[in-house]
């Protein structure tokens, strides 16, 4: 290791190089240290006390310093970290400017690993000033992950975040995901209570869904600064996807808002989706109720004694469908599964929670004869949908269970559990990865070290390395696993 310990005696040349390095920022426009504001003598003294700074020696005087230390900014409790349950930062990296540009910032962060180690931290987190893309370019070629920006008081521009994890065993933390959205003409049966509801910033009024946790192509869900869920899965493999590291990602989450009825539909399975949709996946998929008028009905199979003729007849008539629809009562809390061949359509007025395999495939059988502002009407796909269907199809909506938690569907593709949080209740243990989102109410996500509090309608992404974690405070959730 390079860099040691600062002593006593060095606090004149500590001193000094802190002062040229400032003075240095502030020739090239970077405001973002000032020498005795920050950093000053008492910093310096009090590092030297403490036992946390370190110096990297020149041939005739001091060319780095650093803080090394396991103390976070309170701002950092705001940022969606990937990385470990016991972090350490440094702080205060100054190199002389006669050293720069000689590969001494690799070598002082690869001894900072090695301090941190030593100190029982698993992971790196720092933030340096938004203008200094000196640092920002030396942290990416480090590898580090950017996470977002903070804000402190005593500067106007933000500060960018890196973290790094410094083990092999470094758990992987939940992640909050942006979702993408599917709106306007792509789903003129929204709303906007994505918005109203659950603050989703939603671009085009009608917004139908809101895809949560998604790796549909176009369409994929994102961390904070954007990057895709695709990517973080290529990049942090099965620590991050478990078994699916590899391939196609199996689950889609959704968020729906269904202003009016949608059309009549239908999902292959895996088998004939293969064979006719260029290898996609099918669709089997289950809904939760979160919002229902009185009254509320869903389409859910086909009427029991139709055969394929009289509903190809019917469907090729328009209107005449409707009578062999199977239409079921549903209110918030229910679940209904929907397996691959199971005719269904939602009802005007629900909101829903929905997880499926992740596919876009859909094949519609009628839409209502509705048509658009120039007298278009919608494609269906009427022989795909008879070719899928399986009228023998006769489940009902699960009603909501009334316990701490409860798993309403295992099925082949994913599970569901159900969370009634009042006080403090476990998660189930991840398997692969977990898909969760805040429902209702107050709600805390808990691990060791830290907690994340919840707002109504957020999604989270759970690696497989997760920790133990533990929901908090009074509400509902959801959690989704692959099988």
């Amino acid at each position: 290791m390079m860099i040691r310990k600062a002593l006593a005696a060095d606090f004149a040349a500590v001193c000094e190089l802190y002062k040229a390095v400032c003075d240095d920022m502030q020739a090239r426009g970077i405001d973002q240290w000032r020498w005795g504001e920050y950093p000053n003598e008492e910093f310096v003294q009090q590092d030297i006390e403490k036992g946390q700074l370190y110096v990297l020696d020149g041939e005739k005087s001091l060319d780095a310093v650093l803080c090394v230390n396991t103390e976070q900014d309170e701002e950092y409790n705001e940022k969606n970290w990937l990385f470990g349950v016991k972090p350490g930062s440094f702080h205060r990296l100054a190199i002389r400017p006669t050293a720069q540009g000689k590969g001494l910032g690799r070598t002082i962060l690869a001894d900072v690993e090695e301090v941190l180690r030593g100190l029982g931290c698993d992971c790196l987190r720092i933030d340096t000033y938004s203008p200094n893309l000196n640092a920002q370019k030396l942290y990416d070629r480090y590898g580090m992950r950017r996470v977002g920006e903070v804000n402190f008081f005593h500067r106007e521009l933000p500060f960018v975040c890196f973290e790094k994890p410094v083990t092999e065993d470094c758990p992987l933390l939940p992640l909050t995901m942006h979702p993408a959205f599917r709106g306007g003409a792509l789903t003129p049966w929204g709303g906007e209570k994505l918005r109203t509801v659950y603050d989703k910033p939603i671009r085009d009024v009608p917004t139908g869904e809101s895809l949560e946790v998604s790796c549909i192509p176009g369409l994929e869900s994102t961390d904070d600064t954007g990057v895709k869920l695709t990517e973080l899965i290529a990049k942090y493999g099965a620590r991050f996807a478990g078994k699916y590291a590899e391939g196609t990602f199996p689950l889609l989450l959704k968020l729906i808002d269904a202003s009016e009825s949608l059309s009549v539909q239908v999902h292959p399975d895996d088998a004939y989706a293969n064979a006719n949709e260029n290898g996609k996946l099918g669709k089997t998929e289950a809904w939760l109720i979160l919002d229902a008028p009185e009254g509320s009905q869903l389409v859910y199979g086909i009427k029991p004694g139709t055969d394929l003729d009289a509903l190809r007849a019917a469907c090729e008539a328009g209107a005449a469908v409707e009578p062999l629809l199977r239409r079921v009562n549903v209110k918030p809390g229910d679940v209904c599964f929907i397996p691959a061949g199971c005719v269904h359509a939602i009802g005007a007025g629900i909101m829903l929670y929905e997880i499926q395999q992740s596919s876009d495939v859909t094949y519609r059988f009628y839409d209502w004869d509705r048509v658009d502002a120039k007298g278009n009407r919608r494609e269906l796909h009427l022989q795909k949908a008879l070719d899928v269907t399986d009228l023998s199809f006769s489940l009902d909506p699960i009603p909501a269970p009334d316990a701490p938690i409860a798993r309403v569907l295992d099925e082949d593709y994913f599970t569901l559990d159900l969370m009634k949080v009042a006080g403090e209740c476990a998660l189930p243990k991840i398997a692969d990865f977990g898909l969760l989102t805040a429902l209702e109410g107050d709600v805390t996500l808990c691990w060791q070290g830290a907690e994340k509090p919840l707002k109504k309608g957020e999604s989270l992404y759970i690696p497989a390395s997760a920790p133990e974690l533990a929901l908090k405070g009074s509400g509902r959730a959801a959690l989704s696993m692959a099988r």
